[in-house]
């Protein structure tokens, strides 16, 4: 599935991924192809994404995300280094 994180000043990450595991304001979820469609809210804490180049963990302060038709957008508030 294609996602992508932006937040207001820039895009954070662009690429395919088999599986996101998202900080949702009730707790942890995760994210695989052909999930169901879907809006939530996030708090602040790592979005952690498996590619076929492996696992990656990217910090947000917080944010909304969208699944619809294996596509995955994160709008997130900002970034933590």
């Amino acid at each position: 599935m294609h996602l992508e994180i932006i937040t207001p000043d820039r895009k954070v990450f662009e690429g395919e991924v088999t599986s996101a595991q998202f900080p949702g304001t009730d707790g942890l979820f995760e994210v695989l192809n052909n999930h169901a469609p879907l809006i939530a809210a996030l708090k602040a804490g790592p979005i952690t994404l498996t590619s076929a180049v492996g696992r990656e963990a990217i910090r947000i302060e917080g944010g909304v995300v969208e699944v619809l038709r294996n596509n995955v957008i994160v709008l997130a508030e900002g970034t933590v280094a």
